[in-house]
């Protein structure tokens, strides 16, 4: 549905370079980064609102490089909702049918089911500014999908809402694309909002695309350390193979007897590390003695700073486990991973 072919972009001293990505029909595509990365430049490349300097643009099989932004069947909704501020909710959403041939029944029956799969029909007579930030951005979206458009690019459409109405705009954008053939193209640099709404995922990187996969795939095999540290792989270290195995800084590391092949980089998740009082008798082939450094409260968990032979580790523990186990800062403990944990690249 939507396909990139080395777009290159230059916007003074910021240039996207050879930005290939290729997202299937219908499907909910994730682009991430951190700000900076040049995810809206692409999202603006992609709508025709900002001009390609080499490479191609595809959407639903043409060529659309070269079009006009209202001849790509293009919506597009940014983070700070852009509705007109003196129009009601209603003439919001309904104002793009004035550039757009659509029969009334079908019009009536669109904006009829929209109104209820956003919650939106007693709004209809407000101004925008009379709404809270999730009800502008239900209007925002309703607008844009008024008009049937193949292809709706979303660009950070949770950052400005606040926690509680997260999670609302979450079950909505599901909602949505559950109930339409539109493809949705998403621009976060929240991981956590990647991973609960999209199939898969390009990661961005000073306008390039560092990896391209299935969210899982980029959560749990990241191709490069930007990556696994976007990803929030903390434990990523620097390692070095010999005849007898993979160390850190002293360290040896049990592999399993996994063939890792050649790499620099060795990283373990979080989650993925059991922090105990005393050693553990458990298949896990890692175990190490350390002293924690830090305790940083996370808000669902603790995360466990742990220094063992001048190699620093995070571990995530619950609440519950650190408060049961007694852990404080300067204690010793042991900690544990299996061999599958290892990532190396």
């Amino acid at each position: 549905m939507i396909r990139t072919d080395n777009i290159h972009v230059d916007l003074g001293m910021f240039h996207l370079v050879d930005v290939s990505i290729d997202v299937a029909e219908n499907e909910f595509f994730a682009l991430m980064g951190p700000t900076g990365a040049g995810k809206t430049v692409l999202l603006e490349a992609i709508a025709g609102l900002i001009d390609i300097h080499r490479g191609y643009v595809w959407i639903g099989g043409r060529d659309v490089t070269r079009l006009p932004p209202e001849k790509r069947g293009v919506g597009i909704v940014y983070q700070d909702f852009s509705l007109f501020p003196h129009m009601t909710v209603l003439e919001n959403i309904v104002y793009g049918l004035r550039f757009h041939h659509v029969p009334k029944p079908v019009a009536a029956e669109r904006l009829e089911r929209l109104a209820a799969d956003l919650n939106l029909g007693h709004l209809f007579d407000r101004l925008p500014t009379n709404l809270s930030g999730g009800e502008n951005q239900r209007a925002a979206l309703a607008r844009a999908l008024m008009i049937n458009p193949s292809v709706l690019l979303l660009d950070e459409p949770l950052s400005a809402l606040d926690p509680r109405f997260r999670e609302e705009m979450r079950d909505s954008l599901k909602a949505l694309h559950r109930h339409s053939s539109t493809t949705f193209l998403m621009v976060t640099h929240d991981f956590a909002e990647a991973l609960s709404l999209a199939d898969r995922a390009a990661v961005m990187n000073d306008g390039r695309i560092e990896q391209t996969g299935t969210v899982e795939d980029i959560f749990r095999r990241p191709r490069s350390t930007f990556v696994a540290d976007f990803v929030g792989m903390k434990n990523l270290l620097a390692a070095s193979f010999d005849s007898d195995g993979m160390h850190i800084n002293g360290l040896e590391l049990d592999t399993g007897g996994m063939s890792l092949g050649p790499c620099s980089y060795v990283a373990t998740r979080p989650e993925d590390i059991v922090v105990s009082k005393e050693p553990l008798r458990s298949s896990m082939r890692n175990s190490f003695a350390g002293t924690v450094t830090a305790l940083i409260d996370r808000g669902l968990y603790y995360e466990v700073c742990i220094d063992s032979a001048g190699v620093s580790f995070n571990a995530a523990v619950t609440k519950r486990s650190l408060f049961e186990l007694g852990i404080r800062e300067g204690e010793n403990v042991f900690f544990s991973f299996k061999a599958t944990a290892l990532h190396c690249f």
